[in-house]
């Protein structure tokens, strides 16, 4: 079984391609994944120079690859479902270098980021018809019960 769950930010903005061929729209993020380094191991990395962080390349198609590209942006919290994919290729001095990648299926934005904005800049509120029409608090939709009218 090859199944991958994420959760991270993204270390840069997406980059949005198009297949050539058949249109399909291609994002490529980079997520920062937390290693959970606390106290004094997180400062010793630090004072070493080692990350603390793993930078894993995700690859995004379709209408997806789209949403993400239109709402994602660096420093904005994701969750990633996909799967491992291996590769390799030769550089142009003859160099054979191997990569690891995530195939996303799915991709939920989790959280607003720096100050819950979107990539353009402009807040983002939480659309209405989520919450459904729910009466005011002043209309008392409760009643209270009498222990008497109680059938047992």
């Amino acid at each position: 079984m090859n199944s991958v769950v994420l959760i991270g930010r993204l270390a840069r903005d997406p980059e949005l391609r198009f297949i050539p061929s058949s249109g399909m729209a291609v994002t490529r993020l980079t997520l920062a994944i937390d290693k959970e380094l606390f106290g004094e191991k997180k400062q010793q990395a630090i004072s070493q120079g080692k990350p603390t962080a793993d930078f894993i390349n995700v690859t995004v198609f379709g209408k997806q690859a789209e949403n993400c590209a239109n709402y994602l942006a660096k420093g904005r919290e994701c969750a990633v479902h996909g799967r491992i994919s291996t590769g390799s290729y030769t550089t142009q001095t003859g160099e054979k270098r191997y990569t690891t990648d995530i195939i996303a299926d799915r991709v939920e934005f989790i959280g607003g980021g720096k100050g819950q904005s979107s990539p353009q800049g402009k807040p983002v509120q939480p659309d209405s018809s989520f919450f459904g029409d729910f009466p005011d608090e002043d209309n008392d939709i409760f009643q209270p019960v009498d222990d008497e009218d109680i059938p047992f």
